[in-house]
């Protein structure tokens, strides 16, 4: 049974995706898989004076994707064995949607994401990017929850 070749990890740096990456090392070791570590930066947009609309902030943004790419470089050698081929991802966007096509493009056949467990309004405003990657993946999604039943979290493994 080794059809799961190529997991797709999308991480916030919060610590409910940080144990999601731990729950999907033990699982990429039992199907020998590669890990895809994803971040998805999104623009930030400012509201510049009305007759112009919205402005992006270039410099920001590119200052935002290195900070990123130096965190997810060292949540890969801090939590992922080298046993493991890793691979990260920086794009920049709506999440759900960075997600989904890296999914596609990658050609991955596991997403396993952290749901953050939004309750009342906050998810009607938000909404849940999880809930989002489910209803558009192209693969199968597994999310998880805190606590994670049976779940034992050590270090790198």
């Amino acid at each position: 049974m080794d059809f799961i070749k190529k997991i797709l990890v999308p991480i916030d740096f919060s610590d409910y995706s940080k144990n999601a990456l731990k729950y999907a090392v033990q699982f990429s070791k039992n199907f020998n898989a590669k890990i895809y570590l994803i971040y998805v930066v999104e623009p930030i947009i400012y509201p510049a004076d009305f007759s112009m609309g919205q402005v992006a902030i270039p410099s920001m943004d590119i200052d935002l994707h290195e900070r990123a790419e130096t965190e997810l470089k060292n949540l890969a050698q801090n939590f992922i064995s080298s046993k493991i081929e890793v691979e990260t991802i920086i794009k920049s966007g709506k999440p759900f949607v960075e997600i989904n096509e890296t999914a596609r493009e990658k050609d991955v056949d596991l997403i396993i994401i952290a749901t953050h467990g939004h309750t009342g309004v906050e998810h009607i405003l938000f909404g849940s990017t999880a809930e989002k990657v489910v209803r558009k993946a192209p693969c199968p999604v597994l999310t998880l929850r805190e606590p994670i039943k049976g779940f034992q979290f050590n270090s790198k493994s």
